[in-house]
């Protein structure tokens, strides 16, 4: 992985002591498979206590919190100081320029192969059946911000379900979109679950009360909308830290007739834990016995695309004229 020095910086101990620990946080979890963006990095410090002291901070209620040494208010400092000192370790050499990503960015291009046999070997790798279709469910993940994605893809990729990244309320265009696509499962006589992800604030909260509406109305009969994360229940399983829940959000007054002042972010559970959650709520929608049959079936059609793969000089030379 590549730490690249552009320039110098002259960083005191505490902030060398941050940085050591930022790369032991990213070393553990690339070498689970996943990558972090900034968001999810300051979680695990916080969760953790791992800023160095003077950086720490105390929620003491009714939306107060303890100072940060520059003398305003701590949470947003801390992240954006981690942010700074990531950004200069990373010019400076010391963290790895692939270890933190943004998903809210991406850049796209046409794919290129050098020779024929090359798009083969990607169909080979890349071939794959829809295992639900046989199954009496359609299945789908949303989940409330973007930054997850690549969460989702390690769940749902392996479960062959649909992911979507709603970015705070789903659009009225997406909503639509999406309804025609279960509208068209419900009347091939599937039953349809949309698990749904969101943070535990006045707005996350709503938003999965929003998506079952909006479904319902547009698919013409109710949708069943699973709320898998996060709940008070996980809350205070995985004690992610808190933060104080927005007093200008519309849905405050409500929020916090029911939960307090508090407010949780999906981002502060690992990784892991996301997967697993996904995981559980998926498969409990599955056939099994029809699931196997499914991998059965598609093993046998990648093996297919093996002999293919191995034998296209021969195909090419008989398309040629060059074997009879």
């Amino acid at each position: 992985m590549p730490k690249i020095k552009y320039r110098d910086v002259n960083f005191s101990a505490d902030k060398l002591e941050l940085i050591e620990r930022a790369n032991r946080v990213i070393a553990k979890y690339q070498a689970e498979g996943f990558s972090l963006t900034l968001r999810q990095l300051y979680y695990v410090f916080v969760a953790n206590d791992l800023f160095p002291d003077g950086w720490k901070y105390e929620h003491l209620g009714s939306n107060k919190w303890t100072r940060s040494p520059n003398g305003t208010k701590n949470a947003p400092p801390n992240y954006s100081a981690l942010g700074d000192i990531v950004s200069d370790a990373r010019m400076a050499g010391l963290i790895d320029w692939l270890a933190i990503v943004d998903r809210s960015r991406s850049s796209y291009a046409n794919q290129h192969f050098a020779k024929p046999s090359e798009i083969i070997g990607v169909a080979k790798r890349s071939y794959a059946i829809d295992k639900w279709k046989t199954q009496p469910c359609h299945v789908e993940v949303w989940v409330e911000k973007e930054a997850l994605e690549d969460v989702l893809e390690r769940a749902c990729t392996p479960l062959d379900v649909r992911y979507f990244a709603c970015k705070g309320y789903t659009s009225q265009s997406a909503m639509w979109e999406a309804s025609q696509r279960l509208l068209a499962k419900a009347q091939a006589g599937k039953q349809v679950h949309v698990v749904h992800l969101g943070d535990h604030d006045p707005s996350g909260i709503d938003m999965s009360r929003d998506i079952f509406e909006r479904l319902s109305l547009f698919v013409g009969t109710k949708v069943h909308v699973l709320r898998v994360a996060l709940n008070m229940v996980q809350v205070r399983h995985y004690n992610p830290p808190p933060n104080p829940a927005k007093v200008t959000d519309s849905r405050f007054a409500e929020y916090q007739k029911k939960f307090g002042d508090e407010s949780w972010e999906l981002d502060a559970l690992e990784p892991r834990v996301l997967v697993d959650i996904v995981t559980r709520a998926v498969t409990q929608y599955r056939d099994q016995t029809l699931w196997d049959a499914a991998v059965e079936e598609e093993r046998r059609g990648r093996k297919t695309l093996d002999a293919v793969h191995e034998r296209f000089p021969e195909i090419v030379k008989f398309l040629k004229g060059e074997r009879k």
